[in-house]
């Protein structure tokens, strides 16, 4: 039997969260076991009932964004998935900066949302494609300010390869077929490429590589 994925949804809009909920619920695989609308309450069901996904709306009481950071101090290995309107620039780059898996915008298809959550639930991470290029454009001011050494310079033939397939979009699963690997090596890899960077996540890594590129 399909181990399911436990899901926690938390949103200030009870319209909103119970629509999520019944979609999921309705999905083989999927069970939702919490619900909150504030960050208060995002934190205690994290602590209590553990979910593999927390998805999590930005503008509730006490504040998605500020969530982040207390419930991954007392769930470290806690995967969240912001869900949210907000297409703002800097909401996102917070998002991943404090350690959020996916940036989701509300206007996400059923189907689609799924996937993602199933993603996540892997060990991937996701930001929606519209908000790729205010991304970048963030990335490219904060790179511009850092003066260190090239650490692309760094990085292994192997991991350039992996970087590169990263950066177009494919998944650890589909790496590992192209290039011929196990995923947990390519898992492996992507540590390394990772904190060579100072990246905090594969989306972010690959927006360095993009930046990277289109200044040579």
């Amino acid at each position: 039997m399909m181990e399911q994925i436990r899901i926690a949804v938390i949103d200030d809009h009870p319209l909103f969260r119970e629509g999520v909920m019944r979609i999921l619920s309705e999905i083989p695989g999927f069970a939702i076991v919490g619900e909150g609308s504030s960050m208060d309450e995002a934190i205690g069901i994290c602590d209590q009932h553990r979910p593999d996904i927390l998805l999590m709306d930005i503008s509730m009481p006490g504040g998605g964004l500020n969530a982040i950071q207390p419930i991954l101090e007392k769930v470290p290995e806690q995967r969240i998935i912001m869900l949210t309107v907000s297409e703002g620039g800097d909401d996102v780059m917070n998002a991943l900066k404090r350690g959020a898996k996916a940036y989701v915008l509300k206007g996400v298809g059923s189907r689609a949302l799924a996937e993602i959550v199933r993603m996540v639930a892997a060990g991937e991470t996701y930001v929606a494609p519209g908000l790729s290029a205010r991304l970048l454009s963030d990335l490219s001011a904060v790179s511009g300010q850092a003066k260190r050494p090239d650490p692309f310079a760094e990085l292994t033939n192997r991991e350039q390869e992996v970087l590169h397939l990263v950066a177009e979009g494919l998944s650890n699963k589909r790496i590992a077929l192209q290039l011929d690997l196990h995923e947990k090596t390519v898992k492996h890899h992507m540590t390394h490429i990772l904190a060579k960077l100072g990246a905090s996540n594969r989306t972010e890594a690959a927006m360095l590589l993009r930046n990277a590129s289109d200044g040579r």
